[in-house]
């Protein structure tokens, strides 16, 4: 366009200077020679105008509300292409390009020079447990990472002090982590909280330790027989350690929050997924009443965060909802239901298709009967809801997998999930590319898990935290982080994909490094996959023209930075648009 104009210019200019310019009979009026000289006089004025409002309309720029530029921009679009700026306009992306285009053409309001940084796509956590994180933070005590009983005791009392209540709550021991890995009892909860009503949750969320007014509130003892649940017996005595459908019976027992309560605990949770780059997170499992919260919160504009609500399988939360159809607002999308195969590897709840290794008494636990699984799934299937089903153990993969067979009937776009897909028998792999099933995974929990999941499997640990494998079937997975069980970070979620390593970089040759995945893998398994997991590939998940402007600027770029530094990596920037 500027090469037409000056060439215009200068055509103009050449015939003014020559004096060419032919006569003009305006009216008849040619041969009257004085009329006619002022008008091509005229000319040269009139012509001069034209091509300076031609210009001015040329050069103005069109404004938006948004420009990012001198940036290393990472679209995560098929191509998986770059760029160097974007611009954004009522919160969505209209133009992707490099530098010099991008500024010629646009103006915006607030204008962010990256300095070079990297941008990403917002990223999405695909399965976690938000609105469970954010009660976590202002109700119970944070007992992860505790390297003995002991210090169990010792944050609890802490805990005790500055939040005195009815009930003493915590969550995240996992007596693995300790000297001897055995299950703790509830005769030292007796000694120290005597008459308190404590439950411990362990990291998992699959086991429990209650104190004996919790036992007795349940009506739970040694003789307590539950499909699905176990109680820890010693000499005769329960001990307090509740696995999956007991522990559910005894969490039941605890008084809800109060809705101000529950405001509170969404939005901290919100702020600390912001702050490590979550924009959209997938909320394992929720009843109308929370999910209905959630909606108020964000038509109020107070949550801004992107949920995709998993319900949960009674038929009361259920009916509601399927009733309704697919729910696909601006920011929450309700089309699935989540349910239990089984429960977790370290509590030794996960169901295996040969006895545990270490407990050769014990295949672990299907927690609930064919007949509610084929009841969810088949009024999933007839409400166009995905079915995203818990699974850890082989055996628990397998079942579900005859399950799902049955109502898939072959390759599909239902895109229904196996959550975690932790240990698969040889013969399963291709079992969920043939029925179209996606993997969603969480990387974190391998090298959580690393240092004492052989013990549980032997040589079947070969099949487990196989996610290179996983991908294959069907060429994505969705990845996530199961928090609170694991830290909310995507960017640890990023580094246990690809480095299979503990934070501190052991162990050296990583983790069955195999079913690694590269970072072109792992990082649009943290957007773009998780995106169309939940069906939302066409708004979200890479940063392209007409979709939501939702992106994050790191510190660093993770897919060049040196392996041992992507832990380190800080987030200068997340936008939700």
């Amino acid at each position: 366009m500027k090469t037409l104009v000056k060439q215009t210019i200068k055509n103009i200019a050449t015939r003014m200077s020559c004096r060419t310019f032919p006569p003009i009979d305006f009216f008849g009026l040619q041969h009257r020679n004085d009329i006619g000289r002022k008008v091509r006089a005229s000319m040269p004025l009139v012509v001069f105008s034209l091509i300076l409002t031609f210009m001015t309309a040329c050069n103005q720029k069109t404004p938006v509300d948004l420009i990012v530029h001198n940036a290393n921009i990472y679209t995560v679009d098929n191509d998986f292409s770059k760029a160097q700026a974007f611009a954004v306009k009522d919160g969505k992306f209209v133009a992707v390009g490099d530098e010099e285009s991008i500024m010629r053409q646009y103006i915006a309001e607030e204008t962010i020079d990256a300095q070079g940084d990297a941008v990403y796509p917002g990223f999405m956590d695909g399965h976690s447990h938000f609105t469970g994180y954010g009660e976590n933070l202002i109700r119970w005590a944070d007992l992860k990472g505790c390297q003995s009983y002991d210090e169990v005791i010792e944050r609890l009392k802490v805990h005790d002090s500055l939040y005195p209540a009815e009930w003493l709550l915590g969550r995240g021991w996992d007596q693995n982590l300790w000297e001897v890995a055995e299950f703790p009892d509830n005769e030292r909860l007796a000694e120290v909280f005597p008459n308190k009503k404590v439950l411990l949750t362990r990291v998992d969320g699959h086991a429990v330790l209650v104190s004996k007014e919790v036992l007795a509130l349940a009506n739970i003892d040694a003789n307590t027989k539950m499909d699905g649940g176990m109680a820890i017996v010693k000499e005769g005595r329960c001990t307090g350690v509740l696995l999956d459908n007991l522990a559910d019976a005894a969490k039941a027992l605890v008084p809800k929050m109060e809705t101000t309560q529950s405001i509170q605990a969404l939005l901290k949770a919100q702020e600390n997924c912001m702050a490590v780059g979550l924009t959209s997170v997938t909320d394992a499992g929720q009843y109308i009443a929370t999910i209905e919260l959630i909606d108020s919160l964000q038509q109020a504009g107070q949550l801004k965060m992107h949920v995709n609500a998993m319900v949960n399988p009674d038929d009361e939360t259920m009916d509601h909802f399927m009733r309704q159809g697919v729910i696909d607002k601006e920011r929450l999308t309700v089309r699935s239901v989540k349910i239990y195969a089984d429960g977790a590897l370290g509590s030794r709840g996960a169901k295996l298709l040969e006895p545990y290794s270490d407990d050769p008494t014990n295949d672990g636990l299907i927690l609930e009967s064919d007949e509610f699984y084929r009841h969810v799934c088949q009024k999933a299937y007839d409400a166009g809801y995905q079915v995203c089903c818990h699974a850890i153990g082989d055996g628990g993969v397998h079942h579900i997998l005859d399950i799902f067979s049955e109502y898939l009937k072959g390759q599909n776009n239902l895109r229904w999930r196996i959550e975690h897909s932790q240990t698969v028998a040889d013969a399963d792999f291709q079992r969920f590319g043939e029925f179209s099933v996606i993997p969603s995974i969480q990387t974190t929990h391998c090298t959580s898990d690393m240092d004492w999941a052989g013990e549980r499997l032997g040589e079947r640990i070969k099949n487990a935290y196989a996610y290179q494998q996983l991908l294959q079937q069907n060429g994505w997975v969705v990845n996530g982080t199961d928090f609170p069980i694991e830290d909310i970070s995507p960017i640890y979620t990023f580094y246990a994909a690809v480095a299979r390593k503990h934070l501190d970089g052991t162990p050296a040759e990583g983790f069955q490094m195999e079913n690694a995945l590269t970072r072109e893998q792992a990082l649009r398994s943290i957007t773009i996959w998780v995106a169309r997991g939940c069906f939302l590939e066409s708004r979200k998940g890479s940063i392209e023209v007409g979709k939501d402007a939702d992106f994050v600027i790191l510190d660093r770029d993770l897919m060049t930075v040196a392996e041992n530094e992507i832990p380190a990596t800080k987030v200068k920037m997340c936008h939700i648009h």
